[in-house]
């Protein structure tokens, strides 16, 4: 499937889901974990229109959709000491940076990050949790559609994660907060042209990573 396929089918179901919702109609919930995503546009140009203002052309997306949990009254999230992460990864290697289905980051462009380089695509995202020190994973394992607890091979959430399948380990830079976030939130700041970092945002942990543009956008 093509990647800008999938980010307009993405788009699409995320932009019903919210109308529905604001209009109130009857039988739409909400899941424990809403979805959510995080969208960046980079290397396009701004152009004046006919009309008098402006447009964004040629913008290359990256994108992140995950799932987010809520604290819900609960505290010290991610533990310490030999028990830190253990509450966020439930019985798994690793943590799946959200809840329900597998994380996942589609670009359409070339990105490095931690000075290494991924290709175009779409990347399952996964975070390596110890204590002041969380280190960002992209792997490509196959992803189940619909959890299938009889399938040991393929991946949902981050169960059955194998990392033989990962293709970047990056560290990440960690620091506290006073305030605390109640959703799991990940976002894009500080974007320029050609550059971004991706945050992580969870109680009063802050967890981010700077990502560029590898060679040319267009």
């Amino acid at each position: 499937m093509r990647v800008t396929h999938i980010l307009s089918t993405v788009v699409l179901t995320a932009a019903a889901g919210a109308v529905a919702l604001a209009q109130g109609v009857p039988g739409v919930k909400l899941p424990a974990s809403p979805a959510g995503q995080a969208a960046v546009q980079v290397g396009g140009t701004w152009e004046k229109t006919a009309e008098g203002g402006q447009r964004y052309r040629d913008g290359k997306w990256v994108v992140v959709n995950y799932g987010r949990p809520l604290l819900r009254g609960r505290k010290d999230i991610f533990g310490a000491g030999a028990e830190y992460g253990q509450q966020v990864i439930d019985g798994s290697a690793i943590w799946r940076a959200g809840a329900n289905d597998t994380t996942t980051l589609t670009t359409q462009v070339p990105l490095i990050l931690g000075g290494k380089t991924i290709e175009p695509g779409v990347y399952n995202v996964f975070v390596d949790l110890k204590p002041g020190a969380w280190t960002l994973v992209l792997n490509t394992q196959t992803r189940q559609e619909k959890y299938d607890p009889n399938d040991k091979v393929n991946l949902f959430g981050a169960y059955n994660y194998d990392s033989t399948s990962d293709v970047l380990r990056a560290p990440m830079t960690v620091r506290t907060t006073t305030e605390s976030v109640e959703q799991f939130t990940i976002g894009f700041v500080n974007v320029t042209d050609r550059a971004a970092t991706l945050t992580m945002a969870w109680e009063r942990t802050v967890a981010s990573i700077d990502l560029r543009v590898a060679g040319g956008t267009r």
